[in-house]
């Protein structure tokens, strides 16, 4: 009789588990957060992101947070702090979390395919040369984005300016230039034509332009099990166009390849601490 009773036990042990499995194991995942830069207009709105959380919260079975950054530099201490299991990256903050905190890109992120950096003078400036550029004042976008800061730091290497300005976004980078607070503004030549109208007063000219920069990515952090990270892949492959449109990822297609801008990452990682100087030497010593 107590064998018997034993025996049903376990059998209802064992179907217990296969529920808790047929389940996925979501329960696990615990609490996601996930991460966006969103600051001024250059972000997308945090409002966007609300149908992918219910959905994804329905899917996964699991609470969601969204965490939102108000420029670069908090993103990046967030991922290597590995605080976000998800995030919505830019090309620079893409190619960082990969390469320095070991996150896993599964998804591109809309965007402009051939992205690339410019440099942008004002129309009539005597700067018609990178060369030129030596001994003049220069306008970065913020450390972590990759067209504002790392691609001009790397096509700038080798050069010294009298100094260098960090700009908390691209439009306030023309407004130096217009102002002639600085000489050179760097920022993504998509943005430079979004916001070169609303400056109908002063007219530029873009000095140079990079090689082509990959679009962001949806990244996942190495916190999440596999397991786990099927199950959020499956689910974000599986969500309605308008849902994966509204928060701006394409399903169903491999993500860019860093690896070129890793390796320009790397080259001006050295050079970083000069930039604050003045003169700003950018390259070692």
């Amino acid at each position: 009789m107590v064998s018997r009773r034993l025996l049903l036990t376990q059998l209802l042990l064992l179907l217990a588990g296969c529920a808790s499995f047929n389940s996925k194991d979501s329960s696990k995942l615990g609490k996601l957060v996930i991460g966006v830069v969103a600051y001024g207009e250059e972000g997308r709105s945090i409002d966007e992101y609300d149908g992918f959380i219910k959905y994804l919260e329905g899917r996964i079975k699991t609470l969601i947070e969204l965490e939102p950054a108000y420029n670069e530099v908090k993103a990046v201490e967030q991922i290597q702090r590995q605080v976000w299991s998800l995030v919505f990256a830019s090309p620079g903050l893409a190619a960082i979390a990969i390469s320095k905190a070991n996150y896993l890109p599964i998804f591109p992120q809309q965007g402009v395919d051939n992205r690339g950096s410019v440099l942008v003078v004002l129309k009539d400036s005597s700067i018609r040369t990178l060369a030129d550029v030596n001994g003049k004042s220069l306008a970065l976008g913020q450390p972590g984005s990759a067209t504002g800061y790392y691609v001009p730091l790397y096509e700038l290497y080798g050069s010294t300016l009298s100094e260098i300005q960090i700009s908390p976004t691209p439009k306030t980078t023309l407004e130096w230039v217009a102002n002639a607070k600085v000489a050179v503004g760097a920022l993504a030549k998509d943005e430079f034509d979004r916001y070169r109208t609303e400056f109908r007063d002063r007219a530029f000219r873009v000095l140079h332009t990079s090689r082509r920069i990959p679009t962001g990515s949806v990244l996942i952090s190495p916190q999440i099990e596999r397991n786990q990270q099927q199950l959020i892949q499956q689910a974000m492959n599986e969500a309605v166009p308008a849902i994966a449109q509204a928060a701006g990822y394409i399903p169903n297609t491999p993500p860019p390849d860093y690896k070129t801008l890793i390796t320009f990452i790397e080259k001006v990682k050295p050079i970083e601490a000069r930039i604050r100087e003045k003169p700003a030497p950018l390259y070692v010593p």
